[in-house]
């Protein structure tokens, strides 16, 4: 017991780190998307590809992926349902809140609750790959085909496998699969570099804490038109690539 109040109590700390850090203005308003960009294209690939190619290769496979895939997937159908029958929502306002409902922060939380929590990174990777993999490019289909009346099937798979921690996991589990021992003049500098993503993470996450507020959003912004819509899909599929980490910032959620 007293390990889980440690780890809660590490990943408090690194938050009111960053959140105290944005209080008194040190790093600069710009600091939170450097810091954000920083980790998602260089820090948490090189930490999923650390952790995956020493991996377990059974763990990476084992029960968590389905019984992840299967609690995502109600709850969204869930969603799906009571907006469509229920709120009459149209299609493109139901995918966005599906992905409300199921998609979770596995990366910028993910990745910390699994470290201090559980011992290893590796237990947030397939939560991860899934959600890349499969649930952000469905989205982007549906959102393509009833927004604009077609998609782009060669971009999607493009933003995908070009997403970093795609790529990054990938590589690891092709390592983990295939026997590969990585020499440690090749593992250990690797190690080093992901070895910074998660405290990062914390901290940029209470950088944007400060200074936050909640909103609703009005009737108009999520409506029928097809502008409004077509922008919407544009900043999904910027997120494919972001790893859907910041969907509320693009939508207007956040102020």
């Amino acid at each position: 017991m007293i390990d889980i109040f440690t780890g809660f109590a590490v990943i408090a700390l690194a938050v009111f780190v960053g959140w105290l850090a944005a209080r008194v203005g040190v790093l600069g308003p710009g600091a939170r998307p450097v810091l954000a960009k920083l980790n998602f294209n260089v820090l948490a690939p090189f930490l999923l590809f650390s952790v995956l190619a020493t991996a377990d290769v059974r763990s990476l496979f084992s029960a968590l992926l389905p019984v992840s895939a299967l609690a995502a997937i109600t709850m969204m159908l869930v969603f799906a349902l009571v907006s469509l029958a229920a709120w009459r929502r149209g299609l493109p306002r139901t995918v966005i809140g599906s992905l409300a409902a199921g998609y979770v922060n596995g990366n910028n939380f993910g990745i910390p609750i699994a470290v201090y929590m559980l011992g290893d990174a590796a237990y947030s990777a397939p939560v991860v790959l899934l959600q890349l993999l499969l649930f952000a490019p469905l989205a982007l289909a549906v959102l393509g085909a009833t927004v604009e009346g077609r998609t782009s099937a060669w971009v999607i798979v493009r933003s995908t496998l070009t997403n970093p921690i795609i790529v990054g996991s990938l590589l690891g589990v092709l390592v983990a699969v295939t026997g590969i021992e990585l020499p440690p003049i090749v593992l250990e500098p690797i190690e080093l570099i992901g070895h910074a993503a998660v405290p990062l993470m914390l901290i940029a996450y209470g950088l944007s804490l400060h200074g936050q507020r909640l909103e609703l959003i009005e009737e108009h912004v999520l409506g029928d038109d097809t502008a409004t819509m077509a922008g919407l899909r544009s900043g999904i599929e910027g997120y494919a690539r972001a790893g859907l980490a910041e969907l509320g910032d693009r939508l207007g959620v956040v102020g």
